[in-house]
């Protein structure tokens, strides 16, 4: 088959595009490779990426209404995997139209694409963040999602309302993922595991949030794509029968999965494997917390074990050991 993912060269992206490869399917990258942060990093994945035989890149940005209708066209993709977006909840404070053009105009050009090419299945990368202010744990898909605390939250959120109305007025089916604080080696650098390994080995200061009071679902991102290139063949189909007694499933061709790795970590726990890994004890400052951020995320995975028979297994500290070692070969330490 012939696959569009879009972020190739990001974090994500990078792995799904290798497991696609692997399996023999024709893959187009596509990335606009902007600055949000090191390109270097995004340059090194994709280099990688090009020394595979059904790789392709695409050089584009996800606004570009007409370049993304050509593209769609011209290649006649059978399957999309939307990962691209304006990523990280803090920036969304200090830049919010660059979410608007990513995260929301990016969506419409490429349900776009998929309504006027009869793509048969669009799997896209929504968030935990969408739970918001959600106070029941663990997070489910059966839960209301109506209160964001970022923009960034808000523009996923609207992702999944959008793809929503495509699959109901167009019969695309869609599957929406919700992702739940990914980490792992060629990781992105505004990310806690980045941030706090780079300056555990520089003898820096690591800045802890709300005095370490925080959980998360970290989630190796080799379980996060298992969970995405199973899920893409599990193509939802139309079923005017299906109770709509839930916000992730509907009549029409359409689902919504948590992938996370359904064992939350205290913020101090994730520290402590860091320090292992990296040989070094953290010099730690303690801060309150960041506006738009929550102090725990915890999936609810039930949905997606049931649908492809799997769900995150990898442990922090196994995770964090292959993070760190990629870290220290990739950065010369």
């Amino acid at each position: 088959m012939k696959f569009l993912v879009t972020g190739a060269a990001g974090f994500i992206g990078y792995y799904v595009c290798q497991r696609l490869c692997d399996a023999g399917h024709e893959v187009i990258g596509l990335d606009n490779l902007n600055d949000y942060y090191d390109v270097n990093l995004k340059h090194a994945r994709l280099k990688q990426l090009q020394a595979l035989e059904s790789f392709r890149f695409a050089e584009m940005d996800l606004a570009d209404r007409e370049g993304m209708a050509k593209l769609f066209k011209d290649e006649s993709f059978n399957r999309v995997i939307h990962l691209a977006a304006q990523a990280g909840v803090r920036y969304s404070l200090e830049n919010p139209f660059a979410y608007v053009d990513s995260n929301l105009v990016g969506m419409m050009t490429i349900l776009e694409g998929c309504r006027q090419n009869q793509v048969e299945h669009l799997v896209y990368a929504s968030s935990s963040s969408v739970y918001g202010m959600n106070t029941k744990m663990p997070f489910a898909t059966s839960d209301a999602v109506d209160h964001p605390v970022s923009l960034y939250a808000a523009t996923k959120k609207s992702n999944e309302l959008m793809a929503h109305s495509y699959s109901h007025l167009y019969n695309i089916p869609t599957t929406g993922l919700r992702f739940f604080t990914v980490y792992g080696p060629w990781g992105r650098p505004d990310m806690a595991p980045y941030l706090f390994t780079k300056s555990i080995l520089d003898d820096k200061p690591i800045k802890v949030f709300n005095h370490g009071k925080m959980k998360r679902d970290f989630t190796f991102v080799e379980d996060i794509v298992e969970g995405v290139i199973r899920i893409q063949d599990v193509v939802p189909s139309r079923d005017d029968s299906r109770l709509m007694d839930s916000p992730a499933s509907s009549k029409a061709p359409y689902r919504i999965y948590n992938i996370g790795n359904n064992e939350p970590i205290e913020l101090m726990s994730f520290i402590q494997a860091i320090e292992n890994a990296a040989g070094k004890e953290a010099i730690k400052e303690y801060l309150p917390m960041q506006p738009g951020d929550v102090p725990a995320t915890y999936a609810d995975v039930s949905d997606l074990q049931q649908a492809v028979g799997f769900k995150p297994s990898t442990s922090i500290q196994d995770g964090m050991d292959q993070f760190v070692d990629w870290f220290k070969e990739f950065y010369r330490y």
